[in-house]
């Protein structure tokens, strides 16, 4: 197999999520939310795999036709922003003007910030809450805490979108990344898992959700701490 069709192989990959995303679209429309998050799930994994393999074969000097950065940005935003919203306002789990202001927020700031030119630190981080919404959604649909939780939680993630926070990229930053990239593995298995048993409030998958989440949202901001004293 030829260096380009390696590359072009990898586009290939990449575009199979704009599928993933219109079939997580469809199940979305039908409320059929556990399938929906499974979709998005598999589009999570694809995701995760694409970046690796295109520097591995060289995308850019191999099949420079295709912009795999465009690419991969207009699924993200399908799959991380777009039907993950559209779930939540859907839902039945907001009342009133609550869900309107979800959904506006989410989209409104996601479609800003995945435009931003500063969104990666030198440390292959993402600067600001990275509007990795689809796994908020996930423990949002999981959990189902009162509508003023998720209103608050939405609110405060927009906003730390601008904010100069680091959250770690599970595979491209290095530091901690033994740890990291297994707890993106693991949030990868358990959002499958309590999509798949229809967010069954007993599944262990709960417990496994909010841990990883933890992890994966305070990780950069914990690493930015510590930095800032070693370097005092």
């Amino acid at each position: 197999m030829t260096p380009q069709i390696k590359a072009l192989s990898v586009h290939l990959l990449t575009a199979t999520g704009a599928v993933f995303a219109m079939l997580a679209m469809l199940a979305a429309v039908d409320e059929k939310w556990s399938l929906m998050f499974v979709w998005l799930v598999v589009a999570f994994g694809v995701d995760g795999i694409d970046g690796p393999l295109a520097r591995k074969y060289n995308v850019k000097d191999h099949a420079p036709q295709f912009d795999g950065v465009l690419l991969d940005l207009i699924i993200d935003y399908l799959t991380y922003v777009f039907i993950p919203a559209f779930a939540l306002f859907k839902s039945g789990l907001f009342e009133g003007w609550t869900g309107w202001f979800v959904i506006i927020v989410i989209t409104f700031a996601s479609a800003m910030y995945f435009c931003d030119t500063r969104m990666k630190t030198k440390d292959n981080s993402f600067s600001g809450f990275p509007g990795c919404w689809n796994m908020v959604a996930v423990v949002v649909f999981a959990l189902e805490p009162n509508f003023w939780i998720i209103l608050v939680l939405v609110a405060v993630l927009a906003v730390a979108m601008f904010l100069p926070l680091k959250f770690v990229h599970p595979v491209r930053t290095e530091r901690w990344r033994n740890v990291t990239l297994p707890m993106a593995l693991g949030w990868t298995f358990f959002a499958g898992w309590a999509a798949w048993v229809n967010f069954d409030p007993q599944s262990w998958a709960h417990w496994g959700l909010i841990v990883t989440s933890v992890y994966l949202l305070f990780a950069g901001v914990a690493q930015q701490v510590i930095y800032e004293r070693e370097a005092v």
